[in-house]
C-alpha cells in the first residue's frame, strides 16, 4: 500500500459558506475541517483526486495521517466524510486532531481470518454471518491498530463469537465491553447451517407450468370477447 496515502496536502480556507463550497467542488477540491485538541478548528482545502482515490484503502479510516497544512504538519484521523449521492464525489471531510499521550476513541475494522480453515464451514456446509464488520476502541495513538484480528479457526457450527472472544491487541481497550454490562457483549459472527434450497419436484413443476398457461389462454379470451 502506498505510504503516500498517509500524507495530505492541505490549504488553509477562507472562504466560507455554501456558494464556496460549490466553487470548491467545481474546482476538483474538497471542503474540510480539523477540530480537537486544545486548539480551534480550522477550514481547509484538500485536492479531491487525492482524497478520493486515498478513501479507497481501509487503512485511510484507521490510520494516524499526516496533514501537511501549508507547510505545518499536523497528525489526525478522519471522523466523518460526506459523499455525493450519486456521483462518485467525495463533498466534505472531517479530521481530530491526534494529540500524542492522549487516548484515541475511534472505529477499527475488523478482518476474519481462517474462515476457510473453519471446519463448520469448509466441511460441514456451514456459513459464517458477520454482525459486525468494525469495533469501537480506546488507545493511544501510539498502539491504533489498522484492523483487529477475528480468528475462525475454531469456530463450530451455531457458534457465536463475542466481543469478549477476541484477543486485543496489547494497549487496546473495547468501548462497549468496558461498560461492563453483559447486553454490551455484542455478537460479532455467527457460523450457521447454510439454508437449504427448496427441491423442485419435476411432475409439480410441469403442472404449475400447464395451469399457468391454460390460466393466461383464458385470459386472453375473455379480453377478446370483451372487444
Amino acid at each position: 500500500m502506498a505510504g503516500s496515502i498517509y500524507l495530505l496536502d492541505a490549504s488553509v480556507r477562507t472562504d466560507m459558506g455554501k456558494g464556496a463550497s460549490r466553487r470548491l467542488r467545481r474546482e476538483d477540491k474538497v471542503p474540510g475541517i480539523l477540530y480537537g485538541g486544545d486548539e480551534a478548528p480550522v477550514a481547509l482545502t484538500f485536492d479531491h483526486n487525492k482524497i478520493n482515490n486515498s478513501a479507497d484503502y481501509e487503512a485511510f479510516y484507521s490510520h494516524v495521517l499526516t496533514l501537511n497544512i501549508e507547510g505545518k504538519k499536523v497528525e489526525a484521523l478522519v471522523k466523518d466524510m460526506q459523499r455525493h449521492p450519486y456521483k462518485p464525489k467525495i463533498t466534505h471531510i472531517d479530521f481530530q486532531r491526534v494529540i500524542a499521550g492522549e487516548e484515541l476513541h475511534t472505529n477499527v475494522p475488523l478482518h476474519f481470518i481462517n474462515e476457510d480453515q473453519c471446519e463448520a464451514v469448509k466441511n460441514d456446509g456451514g456459513i459464517a454471518e458477520h454482525h459486525v464488520n468494525e469495533i469501537e476502541i480506546t488507545c493511544l495513538p501510539k498502539d491504533l491498530p489498522e484492523y483487529i484480528e477475528v480468528d475462525m479457526a475454531g469456530v463450530e457450527m451455531g457458534q457465536t463469537v463475542h466481543l469478549s472472544d477476541i484477543t486485543l491487541p496489547k494497549g487496546i481497550s473495547s468501548v462497549e465491553l468496558a461498560k461492563d454490562d453483559e447486553t454490551h457483549d455484542l455478537a460479532v459472527v455467527t457460523v450457521k447451517p447454510a439454508p437449504k434450497t427448496p427441491v423442485i419436484d419435476a411432475e409439480e413443476a410441469e403442472a404449475a407450468a400447464a395451469k399457468a398457461e391454460k390460466e393466461a389462454e383464458e385470459a386472453d379470451k375473455e379480453e377478446g370477447d370483451k372487444e
